[in-house]
Parts: structure tokens; C-alpha cells; sequence
């Protein structure tokens, strides 16, 4: 699709942690947004694109989707839920409903072109809900007959991101560190190099009808990744990988709590491996950023000697 000045890109979920960072890449491109919320102060960093309108509105409603694609070039749907709700009501709601929802908004207004975010290992007949209904939803899509191209990440790492950055408040916090789902791989993949191939994928006809995984340069078990956090960050502390057994009793813990940084359905997630079957060769020529090369930038910063230089830098500057 041809793409100009005054094409207006819909971005559902365009506040988040991958969102703003998609928004940041097309708005670079001259593009301008158009990003519903739910809650505009959480979203004001926004604000800072020059062609970003922020609206608030509740994407899972067909009328106000229709309004909000009245005039659009096309739509990216970034939203996704991580933890469910009783039942996991709240994945088929985030997921698969939104989807029908969106397509059926995407029919009404004529606005062809959807750029679909997923999750790596999505299926019908996935072992966690959370996979079930990014299956179910990437189904509603292909099967839409719109111009979609569809993305499946592995977990995305970056600056503002809940999984590294838990590992090491964790350390910070705690005198030793036992990490559920030990053995689980991931292969993760930097949230800008994300941005930048969706915003890549938006104008190219080639992109339309394909799904594409999307995976950094190494795989790590979560036992090595809390053990990387621990030597960048300075805070070395007793670590240990918890067995299946004590890996469902910490989850079924941390469910109960309030601000849930994981649940039993998280660990089902985590019992398929999350890499890239064929390594990782990002489409569109990008070259992926490995987890050393960029992460060491921000959490080297709460090491003792990090924050050292940091300070000893900042003294230089306003002498």
C-alpha cells in the first residue's frame, strides 16, 4: 500500500510497552496516529509525537471502532493480555473477541490493511489459554479476507520492559533468587528491532497474507537469563531453578496476589519452548540485536559501579 503524510494509522494498544515504540517508528516516518486509550495520563508520553492523536475510547466496542477507523489507511492491533481472569475470560476477551470485533469494524469502514500482533507458539490446541486465543484470534484474522500480516514474537526485551527488569528488582530486593520454569527457552527479541518491522511491514505488498516469528540471535533457558541480569547488574546472589512441583506452588502464590507478576497459566505457556525453529533472521533485512549488546546500557546502570559512573558522569557535565 502506498503510504504518505496524510495516511492515518490506527494503533490498538499503542500505549504499551511494544506500542509505543511501534508509534514512535511510524510517527518517524511522518506518519500520523491515531491511538485509542483507555487512560490518557498513562499514555501522555504520546503526547511527545508530533503526529500522535491520543483518544480515549474502548476498543472492544464495535460502534467506537467504527469510529475510529472512519478514514484510516489501516489498523495495527497490538493489544494482548498476559494474565487471565476467572475462567481466563479476560484472554478470549483481549484476544479473539477484539478480533472479531476489529475485522468486523475493519468491513464497515473499508479499511483493508491490518497488521496483527500474536505470540510465538499460538494454537488452537496450545497447552496455556493465553496461547489458545492468540491462536483462535490469528485464525479470525487470516480467515477475514483482509490485507493481514501477522507477527509472533518470542518475548520482547527492552528498556521499560516487566521481565528482565523483574529479574533485577528482584535481586535488589531479596538475598537469593529462585526462578520458576528453570529449564523454559526463550529467544528474546529487542522491542525496537519489533517496531521497526512492523513499520517496515505496513507499505509492502509482499508482507500481505504472511505470519512472521520473530526471535533474537540466542536462545536462553530462564535459569541463564536471571543468572546474565545478576552479573550485569552487580547484585550477585544465591540462584536457584525451582522443579515442576515448586514452580506451580510459586505461581499458584503469585496469582493470588495483587499486581500478578505470574500465573499457572503462564507456567503452561512456558512448557513449549519459545524460540525460532530456524534461528532468527528478522524479515526486511534487519539484523537482530542480542540481549548482551543491549541490554548492559540500562541495567549496568544499577550495578554499584555503574551508578558510580553514572554520578561521576553526571558531576562532570553540570561542573
Amino acid at each position: 500500500m502506498s503510504l504518505s503524510a496524510t495516511s492515518i494509522i490506527c494503533v490498538l494498544g499503542g500505549s504499551g510497552f511494544v506500542g509505543r515504540q511501534v508509534c514512535a517508528a511510524l510517527a518517524a516516518r511522518g506518519l500520523r496516529l491515531r491511538v485509542p486509550t483507555r487512560d490518557r495520563d498513562r499514555a501522555k508520553h504520546l503526547t511527545m509525537l508530533p503526529t500522535a492523536e491520543l483518544l480515549a475510547a474502548d476498543v472492544h466496542d464495535l460502534a467506537t471502532l467504527h469510529r475510529l477507523l472512519q478514514g484510516c489507511d489501516a489498523v495495527i492491533n497490538l493489544v494482548g493480555v498476559l494474565h487471565g481472569g476467572r475462567g481466563n475470560t479476560s484472554f478470549a476477551a483481549g484476544h479473539t473477541e477484539l478480533a472479531r470485533t476489529l475485522v468486523a469494524a475493519c468491513r464497515e469502514t473499508g479499511v483493508r490493511r491490518l497488521l496483527h500482533m500474536s505470540s510465538l507458539n499460538a494454537a488452537t490446541d496450545a497447552p496455556s489459554a493465553y496461547l489458545r486465543s492468540k491462536g483462535e484470534a490469528e485464525g479470525v484474522v487470516r480467515e477475514s479476507g483482509l490485507d493481514v500480516t501477522i507477527f509472533r514474537p518470542s518475548i520482547v526485551f527492552g528498556r521499560e520492559d516487566k521481565f528482565l527488569n523483574l529479574f533485577a528488582q528482584m535481586l535488589k530486593q531479596f538475598p537469593l533468587l529462585i526462578v520458576p520454569s528453570a529449564a523454559a527457552r526463550f529467544q528474546p527479541v529487542y522491542v525496537g528491532d519489533v517496531a521497526r518491522v512492523f513499520a517496515d511491514a505496513l507499505p509492502c505488498q509482499d508482507s500481505i497474507g504472511q505470519s512472521y516469528d520473530l526471535c533474537g540471535p540466542r536462545a536462553y533457558t530462564m535459569l541463564e537469563l536471571a543468572q546474565f541480569v545478576a552479573r550485569t547488574t552487580g547484585y550477585q546472589r544465591p540462584i536457584f531453578g525451582a522443579d515442576e512441583l515448586l514452580t506451580n506452588i510459586m505461581a499458584f502464590a503469585m496469582e493470588c496476589l495483587p499486581g500478578k507478576v505470574m500465573s499457572l497459566d503462564n507456567v503452561r505457556s512456558m512448557s513449549v519452548d519459545s524460540v525460532c525453529n530456524n534461528g532468527c533472521t528478522l524479515p526486511f533485512g534487519i539484523a537482530a540485536a542480542g540481549v548482551e549488546a543491549t541490554v548492559t546500557a540500562w541495567l549496568g546502570n544499577q550495578s554499584p559501579r555503574g551508578r558510580y559512573a553514572l554520578f561521576r558522569d553526571r558531576t562532570r557535565r553540570t561542573s
